[in-house]
């Protein structure tokens, strides 16, 4: 079980790699800081914001719906 910040950071590594991306282009696209981006992964931010993640989805070209629209999310894989 993962909680929803190691989910969170999961998902952004696992869309980093599928659309052959790098931090510092989801930062220039989405307006989140690299440094904020940074920590995410990391796991160093323990509270995300959902604007933030709605920023983040649209960094990606997603809506925030299809960027949690992974397994990593569903209730039974996450410790709430």
């Amino acid at each position: 079980m993962n909680d929803v910040n190691h989910a969170l950071a999961m998902r952004i590594q696992e869309l980093l790699k599928e659309k052959n991306m790098t931090r510092y282009q989801l930062s220039m696209n989405s307006g989140v800081s690299h440094s904020t981006l940074k920590n995410i992964i990391h796991e160093t931010v323990k509270d995300n914001l959902l604007s933030t993640v709605i920023l983040i989805a649209s960094g990606f070209g997603m809506t925030v719906s299809e960027f949690l629209d992974s397994p990593l999310f569903l209730e039974e894989n996450l410790q709430i």
